[in-house]
């Protein structure tokens, strides 16, 4: 079977490898659609995310679609907590002490044609829906989850700054928890267009250096809540200044120098809260019905789709930016 594995900082490689066999309580599948994530970006372009570091050749894709042995196709959760531990009996799987994440530090990911999973992992697709939407119910777990922090009430003004796939997810999902105002921000003029198609009522291009000015205008709508989705400081730094006093800044993204930082006189005063994004926890039944019902539009989301052959040119295509969500197909 082919599979594509990185060695080192900007080196992919195509292999042919053994089908794999399944442990207990695992199931063998085939790989259908993988997206590919910013978080596999920061893989490819610094061999590791965080504190965690390429230790071996390692096998990208989380989010992903599959066949089971037995032709039922299947959203993929990658996270396999342990159920054991504190975390996992508190009812925070996400924050689970051992977890094993697909295609993160020592645990091959879905971007091969076959691979083994756990069968409690996996959640049936419906009919109506794409190998392609299969695989963005990930990225919409991990919207669902940013706004079950934020408690979002009917009625209050929302920012999201960063409108990459989660972002644009995050606008469509507080439009229907019946936020009043939506505002939103990027550095892209096709991403701030797309930032108004899901449901922002006012999108805005920003510059990719912070300005104060530019955050109190945005804060003009006093903003109850404020999601990061850009993984740059200067979002989070905006978000501090334009959010309302009392506020609450949901942290999504993730920077490249694994530091975050913000005026801290002016968080302070204003008394915010702030609340860091880890995965998401419980989610992929809601998302499926989210999809199914066209609550959520997912489909409009992917922009390109490339064979698992032309991967490379797939995430040089997604380090650009250009359109929105990049598939790879297997």
């Amino acid at each position: 079977m082919k599979v594509l594995r990185l060695h080192a900082s900007g080196d992919l490689r195509l292999h042919d490898e053994a089908i794999p066999t399944p442990g207990a309580g695992e199931v063998l599948l085939k790989v259908l659609a993988v997206g590919v994530c910013g978080s596999d970006l920061h893989w490819l372009n610094e061999a590791g995310i965080g504190d965690a570091h390429l230790a071996r050749p390692l096998v990208l894709g989380h989010e992903f679609t599959a066949q089971t042995d037995n032709g039922i196709r299947v959203a993929v959760d990658p996270a396999v907590p342990c159920g054991a531990c504190e975390y996992c009996k508190r009812g925070d799987p996400n924050l689970c002490e051992n977890l094993i994440f697909a295609g993160h530090s020592e645990q091959d990911g879905a971007l091969r044609e076959m691979m083994t999973w756990p069968e409690r992992c996996l959640y049936a697709l419906p009919e109506a829906l794409t190998d392609a939407d299969g695989a963005m119910l990930e990225p919409l777990g991990i919207a669902i989850h940013a706004v079950d922090l934020a408690h979002l009430k009917v009625g209050m003004s929302i920012g999201v700054f960063g409108c990459g796939p989660i972002g644009l997810l995050i606008i469509q999902l507080a439009r229907l928890a019946g936020a009043s105002w939506i505002v939103a921000t990027d550095l892209l003029p096709h991403r701030v267009q797309a930032a108004r198609i899901f449901g922002a009522d006012e999108a805005r291009m920003v510059k990719q250096e912070f300005s104060s000015n530019e955050a109190y205008a945005l804060g003009d709508q006093h903003c109850d809540v404020v999601f990061e989705a850009a993984g740059e400081n200067a979002a989070v730094e905006m978000a501090v200044f334009a959010v309302r006093p009392g506020g609450k800044v949901i942290l999504v993204g993730i920077p490249s120098d694994d530091l975050t930082s913000f005026t801290a006189s002016i968080a302070r005063r204003k008394g915010l809260t702030f609340k860091l994004v880890r995965r998401m926890k419980l989610t992929y039944p809601r998302a499926i019905q989210l999809v199914e019902s066209g609550k959520v539009d997912v489909r409009s989301l992917v922009t390109h789709t490339f064979p698992l052959e032309r991967s490379a040119e797939a995430f040089a295509t997604a380090a650009r930016r250009e359109g929105l969500k990049v598939i790879i197909t297997l």
